[in-house]
């Protein structure tokens, strides 16, 4: 059974900072590509962010130069460091992972960690 779970999500003021991590549990054999997404009230799920299994990374346009997402493979945990917080951050954030598990590879989803940016 793999479980990813979120943490550090919480209320900031605008042009503050979060870090939020996902930590993959389980039998795990190997991560393939991870990635943080968000749904904010009313909207669609939208990713946010992913790194493959090598370090590359890819970043939605409204989070560039804002965000960092980075892993460490050694610990099975995901980060994204969120700085430059905007009210229209706010959401629930879901980290996602692509995991080999008893020899079969499948998407993984967090349970949500909310993050609200207001004054």
């Amino acid at each position: 059974q793999v479980q990813l779970v979120e943490s550090g999500g919480g209320l900031v003021q605008p042009g503050g900072s979060l870090r939020l991590s996902c930590a993959a549990s389980g039998s795990i054999f190997s991560i393939y590509i991870t990635g943080w997404y968000r749904q904010a009230p009313g909207k669609q799920r939208e990713l946010v962010a992913d790194i493959s299994s090598g370090g590359r990374t890819n970043y939605a346009d409204s989070v560039k130069g804002r965000f960092t997402i980075s892993r460490d493979n050694a610990k099975n945990t995901m980060y994204l460091q969120m700085n430059s917080l905007k009210p229209e951050d706010t959401a629930v954030y879901y980290c996602n992972a692509a995991i080999i598990s008893g020899g079969t590879m499948g998407a993984y989803w967090g349970q949500g960690t909310q993050v609200t940016v207001s004054s």
